[in-house]
């Protein structure tokens, strides 16, 4: 029996690894154990998500609670090795690139656990996001990659990985949009804002260049303002953001975008689906819009995702003239034709399992 630790720690991470569970709970010699570190507090992230996942809770919790991105690195990496070094598990899984990913991988090789990263090889080639951070610390200490993308790929080999060690395998977070997708929830603030599907825009940021300074937020929020016409935005909006923007000018002075809280998954999920465009900076919610379909522009000077760009709906603005250039063109419905990138097919959870059983020699009979 092949015994294996998951750690996630944020709400993508879950919204990643749900398929490759779904996939476990039906192997007779893989068994998983679950591991939440607690990362991000996000009141959404309550019995009702892991039922819109349709996964099981996880079955540990370290725990973790705010402070910035080093304090939650030591009290991770003191958490999750008590709990490893007491745990018989051959193997750590972490996905994507947040605090947890990187902090739990310095504590599984420590304790000479083989460390597989799914999500591995991307690349913003910007040092100042902490994500890149955390993705380059991952990956020179990791066994096994799985990889999204080729580009993905090719990043590991410049940095001396061998090629036996990286497994092109998709993009997991595909399947776990595809097993969603239909069972999407409009959510009650279409009928309040009077919305009507493919005439809204979508806004997302989180990234702290875009929201810790309430000027450079604003001045984001005017530039959308001003190029969307009469169309309405959308933008759930966590409080602290709101709270910075309360001092600002900016709620007197628009008045089509609307703040409104978090959604669900399946609503935000209904949200992208049916919009004109999405703008946000996730790198998540890129990947999300490429598959659908729907044109997204991406507020930020990089893009560790660059196949949205290349093959998909994904256009970068790097500046707020950009942006502006970019709504333009939406609103003159001249935005490119799109496609989805090799292997976001819905199979990548599949593919992981079926290396898990070629790396460890697990007999399939």
């Amino acid at each position: 029996m092949l015994e294996i630790i998951i750690v996630a720690g944020a709400r993508p991470n879950f919204v990643k690894i749900a398929p490759l569970i779904h996939k476990l709970l039906k192997e007779e010699k893989i068994n998983y154990t679950l591991v939440h570190t607690g990362q991000h507090y996000d009141p959404l992230m309550n019995e009702v998500f892991f039922e819109d996942l349709a996964i099981p809770a996880p079955s540990y919790h370290l725990g973790i609670t705010g402070g910035s991105q080093n304090k939650q690195t030591s009290e991770i990496i003191t958490g999750f090795e008590e709990f490893l070094k007491d745990h018989a598990a051959k193997a750590v899984i972490v996905v994507g690139d947040v605090t947890s990913t990187m902090a739990c991988s310095i504590v599984t090789k420590k304790l000479h656990k083989d460390l597989i990263h799914i999500e591995a090889g991307l690349r913003s080639h910007d040092r100042k996001m902490p994500e890149e951070i955390n993705r380059i610390l991952t990956d020179s200490i990791t066994d096994y990659f799985f990889t999204t993308s080729r580009d993905a790929g090719n990043n590991l080999l410049k940095e001396g990985i061998r090629n036996e060690q990286i497994f092109f395998v998709g993009n997991i977070m595909i399947d776990s949009l595809i097993k969603t997708l239909s069972f999407a929830q409009k959510p009650d603030i279409f009928r309040i804002y009077s919305l009507e599907e493919n005439n809204y825009y979508l806004l997302t940021l989180h990234r702290a260049d875009n929201v810790d300074n309430p000027d450079v937020l604003a001045d984001i929020l005017r530039t959308v303002s001003r190029s969307i016409g009469n169309r309405k935005c959308i933008f759930p909006v966590h409080p602290r953001t709101e709270k910075m923007l309360r001092g600002t000018s900016i709620f007197n002075e628009i008045n089509n975008i609307e703040f409104i809280e978090p959604l669900r998954y399946l609503e935000f999920l209904y949200m992208q689906k049916h919009a004109k465009a999405v703008i946000t900076d996730s790198g998540g919610i890129q990947e999300e819009t490429t598959f659908m379909k729907v044109p997204c522009i991406t507020y930020r000077t990089t893009t560790e995702r660059p196949e949205t760009i290349s093959t998909g709906s994904n256009e970068l603005a790097v500046t707020l003239e950009t942006l502006q250039n970019l709504l333009i063109k939406l609103e003159s419905n001249q935005w490119k034709n799109s496609d989805i990138p090799e292997l976001w097919d819905g199979h990548t959870a599949e593919r992981i399992v079926q290396k898990l059983h070629d790396i460890y020699s697990i007999d399939n009979d």
